[in-house]
């Protein structure tokens, strides 16, 4: 009897062993250093050398439109408000986003008299996709003409788009929280 029980366990042992001693292994090969980060020179250089192609031209000859130019004072308003994460009053305006738009959920609000994407990210869904995580619910039941009350930490923009790009971070209607991003999993 022992001798089987030794013969049971002596494999069990060696495997082990092998296991523990490949993971360590692998943990070894992805110790690479970290690169350093870019200087200023390079980050300049970089960006010269992305504006000389065609996306690059593109995006310039954007930026020096009357559309880019719309866009960027659209920014600027708002800019003080972004920083600060303070509320900011807005009337929605539109139910979709602008046709052919990659944003993922989102509506179109007015802030100050000019108009902006409010979008909110793609929708996640389970493991399984019949059970989708609705965290936009609340969302859904806005209207067009309703008052809500905004915080965002980022705009942004892009020549594919007529307006500036809030990011929806906070939510409420009448001073009730309807919506609030979740902060990411270990991460900043």
């Amino acid at each position: 009897m022992k001798t089987i029980l030794y013969a049971l366990i002596l494999p069990l042992i060696v495997v082990s062993g092998l296991v523990f001693a490949n993971r360590e292994t692998k943990n070894d090969a992805s110790k690479k250093p970290t690169s350093k980060p870019l200087s200023a020179a390079e980050v300049k250089a970089g960006r010269e050398r992305w504006e000389a192609t065609p996306d690059g031209i593109k995006f310039k000859e954007w930026e020096a439109s009357p559309e880019g130019k719309k866009v960027y004072a659209g920014e600027a308003k708002i800019r003080e408000h972004i920083s600060a994460f303070t509320n900011m009053e807005a009337v929605v305006t539109s139910l979709s986003l602008p046709t052919g738009s990659r944003l993922g959920f989102g509506v179109m609000v007015r802030i100050n008299g000019d108009d902006y994407i409010l979008a909110f990210g793609s929708e996640k869904s389970d493991k399984n996709f019949l059970n989708v995580n609705n965290e936009f619910e609340q969302l859904r039941s806005l209207k067009v003409n309703d008052k809500i009350i905004i915080r965002s930490h980022s705009v942004s923009h892009a020549p594919k788009y007529s307006y500036p790009i809030v990011a929806g971070d906070y939510v409420e209607r009448d001073s009730k929280l309807i919506y609030k991003r979740a902060p990411r999993k270990g991460g900043c």
